[in-house]
């Protein structure tokens, strides 16, 4: 089965940026959908960022204009930059394979990795 191993998360400042890798364990080339995940504690996974590979995008609202999702087909890797980091950006973030709609695929969670933002 087809792994995913989230890293690059970390503590930093209100303002600053991390960039997080999710390498896949096989090609994803002819994945359609993935997606970034995000859960705080106390609240509901939400999607975060998602990237066809055609080349569309789709952002929550709270992120747009700081964070961006690029796939890298060559390495086997969906990128999430995230820039301008708030507090609120804090919880785990995951990646995913998705349907159309970017409902995620409960069988391909990995661990994750944790941002946290200080103010």
């Amino acid at each position: 089965q087809v792994q995913l191993v989230e890293s690059g998360g970390g503590l930093v400042q209100a303002g600053g940026s991390l960039r997080l890798a999710c390498v896949a364990s096989e090609s994803i080339s002819n994945i359609y959908a993935m997606g970034w995940y995000r859960q705080a504690p106390g609240k509901q996974r939400e999607l975060v960022a998602g990237a066809t590979n055609t080349g569309t995008t789709r952002y929550a609202d709270s992120v747009k204009g700081r964070f961006t999702i690029f796939r890298d087909h060559a390495k086997n890797t969906v990128f999430l930059q995230m820039n301008n980091l708030k507090p609120e950006d804090t919880a785990v973030y995951h990646c995913n394979f998705a349907l159309s709609n970017y409902e995620p695929i409960d069988d391909f969670w990995g661990q994750g990795t944790q941002v946290t933002v200080s103010s």
